[in-house]
This record gives C-alpha cells, structure tokens and sequence, in this order.
C-alpha cells in the first residue's frame, strides 16, 4: 500500500528539514512518497523540500484556502492513503507514519489524527489545549467528528467522494469528518502517532487564528455561540486553571502575563469570528490565510530536559 505525505508549506524552513528528516527515518511497511504544495515561499523552503526529493507543486495567493490547497496536494499524490502534517510539526519517533495509517489499512476507520504535543517554545497554555484535545489513550474508533490536519491521514477512496471544502476559513479536517460520520464511515485518534507542533505567532496571530477558525466553526456547526459574558467566564476559568497549573507544577517559564494574554487572544478572537457576518472580502481572506509571519515567538523554556533534538544535529 502506498502512502502520499501531504505538506502544505508557506515559509517553513525553520522546522522543514527536521520534518522530512524524520519521514525519511521512518519504519513503515508502507511504500512512501512525500508531496509538498507550497503557496509562495520566499525562503528556503522550496530548496530544502528538493533536497529531500519531495515531489512539489504551487497553489498562488489568489487561489489559495486551506481546503483548496489540501485538495491540490492530494492531486499531485498517487497513494491510497493521503496523510497531512504541517510543515511546522515534527514526528516525535520513527513509528509514527505506521501508527497513524495502521488504522485505516486495516479497516477500522476511515480518517485518523494523531497527538500533538509542544516543547520548549511552546506557551503552556497551549500546552494545555494540546492536553485536553490530544489525550494520552487513543480511541479507534472515537465517538463524534474532531480531526485535526496538523497531523492527519484518510484513505484516498474516501477523499475523492468526499473533498475538502474549499471555501472554509479553517477547520476543513473538521467539516470533513462530519460528512464522512454521516455518511457512516469513522474517524479515529491515535495517541501512539504523536508530534511536536510549533506555533512561532506573535499575539495577532493567535487572536487571527482562532478567529478565522471560529468562522468557520459558524458553519460546520452553528448552534454554537459566543457572547461577551461567555467570553468573560471562558477567559478567567482558563487563565485561573493554567495559573493553578502552573504553582502545581512548578512552571515559571511561561509568565502568568503571557497566559493570560495567549487566552485573552484566544476567546477574542473567537468571538470575533462567530459574530462575523459579512461576506468575507479579498483583502480579509488574505489577512486569515496569510497572517504575519514572527520570526521567533517569545521563548518558552518549560521542561527543557524534554526540547526537542533536531534530528540533524551532529551532522
């Protein structure tokens, strides 16, 4: 069975090269090959992919969504199972592409996600969503639909029926899963496939982040709404359970500041975007697809026993 790696790239070399590193030493019984569709990279990005003997096509600007880029890339790819993974996420193992897409060679389900884990750059409040939305057990098959394409495969049968929505400001994992659930297929969390996932925002990327998703959140499932005082509740629960969190486990690394101020980005802009109504013009497409790129977010230095090792280094 032959497995296309799908990565969707816009000026990734920081974590680039440790990603096709790690695919390259995988352990799979999987025939694999490794599609990379970038959307105008003006880094190294592209020169780092061809190094590696990525297989590579374009999506520009002016076409790009989510949704229509993942549907590109998995046209360029010839496997029976397309698996997605961000080009800024780095597999934590050599076992990592076999445990994601056993599932789905054997039958079992149709789409499966992995785990998602941070490191030391990563704020401890988003540490905790990783927590709550990534468990330690896996459930195959799990109940509902929440996928994640950070980290992701399905069989390309399914893809091919059912392709990604190409209109949505995010969450197309999401949506599609809803389809395929409703149609009878079922999706599957693999805790066994687990990657390291940076986010490298600065504070407007964060709120921008939620914010388109919680757009697109309006329509897979509009019976969810948001107001100021939900707002208020979510955002001092939240931040009094990291603050806890934090004294329990001895964090000092992440600030109390810089908690509060990742989940005061968050559920504003969450808000935000579900009480965004208008039709979403050029130039707003372009500030939720093509968010400023940070060229180092603020250091994290929680568990450094456990930072992540390149694996290029010593080379």
């Amino acid at each position: 069975m032959r497995v296309s790696v799908v990565i969707r790239t816009l000026n990734e070399a920081q974590y680039l090269s440790d990603l096709l590193e790690m695919i390259r030493r995988q352990e799979t019984s999987f025939d694999v090959e490794v599609v990379l569709i970038d959307s105008g990279s003006t880094d190294q990005t592209v020169e780092i992919a061809s190094s590696y003997g990525c297989r590579i096509t374009y999506i520009t600007k002016q076409e790009f969504s989510f949704g229509r880029s993942l549907n590109r890339g998995c046209e360029f790819s010839t496997g029976d199972i397309l698996v997605f993974i961000s080009g800024h996420c780095v597999p934590v193992d050599r076992h990592w592409l076999q445990n994601l897409c056993q599932p789905i060679a054997a039958e079992k389900v149709t789409y499966t996600y992995g785990k998602q884990i941070g490191d030391d750059d990563s704020n401890y409040s988003e540490r905790r969503i990783f927590a709550k939305y990534f468990p330690a057990a896996s459930a195959v098959p799990q109940e509902g639909f929440f996928c994640n394409n950070a980290n992701s495969a399905v069989l390309r049968s399914a893809w091919e029926h059912n392709r990604f929505d190409e209109e949505l400001t995010g969450l197309e994992d999401m949506e599609l899963a809803k389809r395929l659930v409703e149609q009878g297929h079922k999706v599957g969390y693999v805790a066994e496939a687990p990657v390291f996932h940076h986010h490298q925002e600065t504070w407007a990327s964060v709120r921008r982040r939620f914010e388109r998703e919680a757009i697109a959140l309006r329509s897979i499932m509009p019976e969810v709404q948001l107001s100021l005082f939900d707002v208020l509740k979510c955002v001092i629960r939240s931040v009094s359970s990291d603050w806890r969190s934090a004294r329990r486990h001895g964090i000092s690394s992440t600030t109390l500041l810089q908690m509060l101020r990742y989940r005061w980005n968050q559920y504003l802009g969450s808000y935000k975007g579900n009480h965004e109504h208008r039709v979403l013009s050029h130039a707003a497409k372009q500030r939720f697809f093509y968010p400023e790129i940070s060229k180092k977010a603020e250091q994290d230095e929680w568990l450094k026993p456990m930072r992540r090792p390149s694996p290029n280094e010593g080379k």
